[in-house]
């Protein structure tokens, strides 16, 4: 698959691996939405969340299963699989089941970790940091290609604003693709941090909206998670959009770029 060729891409999936048959089951079903569509589809979900806000918040079934089960659902349905890496010492072995290494935008100055991503040749897939100026992103993408990889985008999803509360400033969509190629994240800019005690709230009626934002003002891929039963997902479902509203969303967001280009 090419990125940044002027065709819209989509990366999408439920937040974490709750099971085996849940991920061939979402993988499959957003597969055949983007084929009818014909968008190119890269499915994502984490083997860990490491970052969650709370201890006792499910964090997924660890890397070692985790990369089975990614790995297994590669083969079987031809897709190219992203997930998270929160450490460098996974990067390697992850990267032999998987076909994008996302940073998580809290580790996106990590040099380890993106050094370790990097070396892998896998694609690198950088989200920005809530707390990063979006012309700063331009010293995680160096520190991935002075390894060689050339492989590296960027993905926007915001930034702070107060206390559980995030904005997209949608500045940041031209500069952060003047150094990569540039993926929305229309589902995390609508989290409310750790505002739901212990876990993050969301306000996802406003996909929509800021998807169609960003697919106007140009960006490369968009990355979406998505649930179909988000109000019992087991990480995200307060952000997370609902299978059923992806495939009229995607119409709609194919329209606006057509008519933008």
């Amino acid at each position: 698959m090419q990125v940044g060729g002027g065709r819209l891409f989509l990366i999408a999936g439920p937040c974490v691996i709750e099971s085996e048959t849940h991920v061939r089951t979402m993988a499959e079903s957003i597969q055949r939405i983007a084929a009818e569509l014909g968008i190119p589809f890269i499915f994502k979900a984490s083997y860990d969340k490491a970052n969650r806000t709370s201890i006792k918040s499910y964090r997924g079934p660890g890397v070692v299963e985790g990369a089975r089960i990614l790995a297994r659902l590669a083969k079987d349905t031809g897709l190219p699989v992203l997930t998270d890496v929160h450490e460098a010492a996974h990067c390697a072995a992850v990267a032999e089941a998987v076909d994008v290494l996302q940073i998580p935008a809290f580790l996106c100055r990590q040099t380890d970790l993106l050094l370790a991503a990097g070396k892998t040749g896998r694609a690198v897939n950088i989200k920005k940091g809530q707390f990063v100026a979006p012309w700063d992103m331009s010293h995680p993408v160096e520190k991935v290609r002075s390894t060689g990889n050339e492989r590296v985008f960027l993905t926007e999803r915001g930034a702070s604003f107060g206390y559980n509360s995030l904005v997209v400033d949608f500045r940041s969509l031209p500069v952060m693709r003047s150094l990569a190629p540039v993926v929305f994240d229309g589902t995390h800019s609508v989290q409310q941090p750790s505002a739901a005690n212990g876990v993050s709230g969301g306000e996802p009626e406003f996909i929509p909206l800021l998807a169609r934002a960003a697919v106007a003002a140009g960006i490369d891929g968009l990355f979406l998670e998505v649930h179909d039963d988000p109000a019992n997902a087991k990480s995200d479902g307060a952000n997370a959009l609902d299978l059923k509203l992806l495939k009229p969303l995607l119409e709609k967001l194919l329209a606006i770029q057509r008519a933008a280009i």
